[in-house]
């Protein structure tokens, strides 16, 4: 597909296909590349073009010797480590790679984006490392690891194997690229590695937002809980978005159960299942914040210098400075981290033995040790949730002598706001069959036509515990039910 001027998250979500560059897009980076050629000739010092970078920023690049300049700057900056980053966040960092540099502002040739994109489109995946940016100067050494490629260094992962990328640019008949003046840094400066992961992050989130309401309406379905909590007049005068887009899928997904008919005994349910819309709610409102700001980023221009061809200039700034993604990452991570502090408690109380169910969930409890030890791991779970939403955002470190002097940790909020999002799919899976043990328990009686539906089909998948099994097995089945669009059954 042709990438359109300005994406989305809802862009990336159902992108499918190949990359093209359009013709707008070319010719904006060809006129601001050919002012760029036009305007080294005047012998003028242009910071990272011909000079130095970092606190090297003031010495001066000989001419014949800024293709190696740029060679260099990618090789050095290549210092990542740890883990590496999963195939599908480097292809959205190509990706956005791409598109930031399509903007026309990079001072970069047509034949490098272009190279870029073929490396999604074949399925060149370079092998990037999660630790070594600092979130400014922009994702140095991850997006290093990502440049080097170009050139025939570094490795990749090509069809299932990891190779050199020297032998993939063979496998594809794709010539090594030399870079040119500019090159190299526009390629590492930028924010592109923690707009991917908060990408990947959303993505995710938004339908974990859509289970949690669903897998919260199974589970106060279960326990015999009211649904007068989720009636409109209690959020039309307290009227927060999510909370009240909250309160109508809780009705929505309860409408025709019978144990919403049953007489209910209680005055009022626990919080876990009474506020479900105020805490759901409020973590809805928040990704839709950083929904707004990331979108923002992903269609800025944010490596440095700036070609401003069409004001007949060349600017320093801070573009790659990840202030903004680093607080919003960890916004969202301590946001997302309360859907599973909140389903942990309804799990708790689904294996309390309270409203006529069996402690534990377990058939002849005592001999089966039921769904215990499931919510210790829920626990344990939502415990390590809370580490990690300590903000990274806080944190600075000097670097570069002193020239760097405040950076903003957005890589480390970012890669940690993942771990978060898959700790939150992991608790709500537990959630999820814990409620339909309890609904299994609760027969006749069914639950409402949307909630019996993803009871069938959990069931199809793993089946009522009417002894002790290896839970291990039944809650992996259930982590990766939830990677399932939950709209198939709304």
């Amino acid at each position: 597909m042709e990438l359109p001027a300005h994406i989305s998250i809802e862009t990336l979500k159902n992108l499918s296909g190949t990359l093209e560059l359009s013709a707008e897009a070319i010719n904006r980076i060809s006129i601001n590349r050919a002012y760029l050629d036009n305007i080294l000739k005047s012998g003028k010092t242009f910071y990272g073009i011909n000079t130095g970078f970092g606190s090297l920023c003031n010495v001066r690049i000989r001419d014949h010797e800024l293709e190696q300049l740029q060679e260099n700057l990618v090789c050095s900056h290549a210092c990542g480590m740890g883990d590496e980053v999963p195939e599908e966040i480097v292809r959205l960092m190509l990706l956005l790679k791409v598109h930031g540099l399509s903007q026309g502002y990079s001072g970069v040739r047509p034949g490098i984006v272009q190279r870029l994109a073929d490396f999604y489109n074949m399925g060149i995946t370079p092998v990037v490392y999660e630790l070594g940016s600092l979130g400014a100067s922009g994702d140095l050494a991850p997006l290093a690891h990502l440049s080097m490629p170009l050139f025939g260094k570094g490795r990749v992962n090509y069809k299932g194997a990891k190779i050199t990328a020297a032998e993939a640019l063979k496998q594809t008949g794709l010539q090594p690229l030399v870079l040119a003046a500019k090159e190299g840094l526009a390629l590492l400066n930028g924010t592109q590695f923690m707009s991917s992961y908060i990408c990947w992050s959303l993505m995710v989130a938004k339908k974990l937002l859509v289970w949690a309401d669903i897998i919260g309406a199974m589970s106060a379905d279960a326990f015999l809980a009211k649904d007068e909590p989720f009636k409109p007049p209690v959020h039309r005068v307290r009227p927060h978005k999510g909370q009240i887009t909250t309160a109508a899928n809780m009705l929505k997904f309860l409408a025709g159960s019978e144990l919403q008919q049953m007489q209910k005994e209680q005055v009022q349910d626990p919080y876990s299942f009474r506020c479900i819309p105020q805490v759901h709610g409020a973590t809805k409102d928040v990704t839709d914040t950083v929904a707004s700001v990331l979108e923002t980023e992903i269609n800025s221009v944010t490596d440095n210098p700036i070609v401003f061809h069409d004001e007949d200039a060349i600017m320093s700034g801070g573009n790659f400075h990840g202030q903004t993604l680093a607080l919003h990452a960890d916004f969202m991570a301590i946001a997302i981290a309360e859907l599973a502090n909140i389903s942990e408690r309804r799990t708790y109380l689904l294996v309390s033995g309270q409203r006529g169910l069996p402690p534990f969930l377990a058939p002849n409890a005592g001999l089966n040790s039921g769904f215990m030890i499931a919510q210790y791991t829920a626990a344990a779970i939502v415990s390590q949730n809370k580490q990690f939403c300590t903000p990274a955002s806080v944190d600075s470190i000097v670097s570069s002598n002193g020239q760097e002097d405040h950076v903003s940790m957005g890589a480390n909020a970012a890669t940690k706001l993942r771990h978060v999002v898959q700790n939150v799919q992991r608790v709500l899976g537990i959630e999820l069959l814990t409620a339909a043990q309890a609904l299994d328990l609760r027969r006749p009686q069914k639950s409402s036509p949307v909630l019996e539906k993803v009871w069938s089909a959990l069931r199809s998948e793993t089946n009522f515990m009417a002894e002790d099994e290896v839970l291990h097995y039944k809650l992996i089945v259930a982590e990766r039910f939830l990677d399932r669009d939950p709209e198939v059954f709304l």
